[in-house]
């Protein structure tokens, strides 16, 4: 009986990889890049720009080149493999190896060559969630401990990737920060300088956002779409709002649509519900109505 009811479920199993595109047992000619090494690449980042904080690494104060360039080359190495799996999986059948070798060069150089800047305006992230908690006993605790510096780093590399095309390798990073730290920055968002997400947690800031420097944003924020129930017709289309500089969102506050702009030094109220441009300098209030009950006579 036991081997009879196994052995169906093993055929029936078995009939849907057949019958799947989206399965890929038995397909060796199908890619993916590897979420364990992309992780891996990502904590070696971690360690490049951040020396001393998340490893056992020795550096002399006199001469770091050695453990940036031994760095460098095993963040380019993974790099290298990963891209040639994504490319392979979503351009394998259009392009030949040699294009596809010529698209990881490309992809490769470009972000290791923005390595020095990104870590510039990571310090600069750093610095803002100092300045704007007051909990905050020092930037080292930020750098080794908030959620929110965090999400904002991995979302950084991985938006040097969106923009230039590499499929999956950017979802795979943000979808790792997301799961650590329960903040979902897409990768395709625009993200200005000195950004600090306080508390992050159940932050979500969609694909299409653009937001400016020096805003800052509370737990439980989405800046997101008024409906997409057009599915993938809303492909490429701007459907999330744009935060100007300056602006502070308190938490639970939701900013919907892609024609939403909130103006340049507005606050946005814990709790409000945005679907319209506010002009520069405005506090959106969320209004909730007290009744003051008179008490009971005995």
């Amino acid at each position: 009986m036991l081997k009879d009811n196994l052995d169906r479920n093993v055929a029936a199993i078995s009939a849907n990889y057949d019958s799947s595109d989206e399965i890929f047992f038995g397909k060796p000619d199908r890619h993916f890049p590897r979420r364990g090494e992309i992780i891996r690449m990502i904590k070696d980042i971690r360690v490049l720009l951040f020396p001393g904080y998340f490893g056992d690494e020795s550096i002399s104060n006199s001469d770091p080149t050695y453990f940036i360039g031994e760095t460098l080359i095993r963040v380019n190495h993974i790099l290298r493999t990963q891209l040639r799996e994504a490319f392979m999986f979503r351009d394998g059948d259009k392009l030949s190896a040699e294009e596809i070798a010529a698209k990881v060069d490309e992809v490769a150089q470009a972000f290791i060559n923005r390595l020095p800047e990104l870590q510039l305006l990571l310090l600069k992230d750093v610095q803002a969630a100092f300045d704007g908690d007051p909990a905050a006993q020092s930037k080292e605790e930020i750098i080794l401990t908030y959620p929110g510096t965090f999400a904002i780093f991995v979302y950084r590399l991985a938006h040097e990737l969106y923009v230039q095309k590499v499929p999956l390798i950017p979802r795979l990073m943000t979808e790792y920060a997301h799961s650590k730290t329960g903040v979902d920055i897409n990768a395709g968002a625009q993200i200005g300088e000195y950004f600090f997400i306080d508390h992050a947690t159940g932050v979500v800031i969609g694909e299409t956002t653009i937001i400016g420097d020096h805003v800052k944003v509370y737990q439980g924020v989405t800046l997101g779409a008024l409906s997409t129930r057009k599915g993938q017709l809303l492909a490429g289309i701007k459907r999330h709002p744009t935060i100007e500089d300056n602006v502070t969102i308190y938490s639970n506050a939701s900013v919907l649509g892609g024609e939403t702009v909130v103006g340049e030094g507005s606050t946005i109220a814990g709790g409000a519900f945005v679907t319209e441009s506010v002009g520069p300098n405005s506090r959106v209030a969320n209004k909730v109505e007290v009744t003051v009950r008179e008490p009971k006579k005995n």
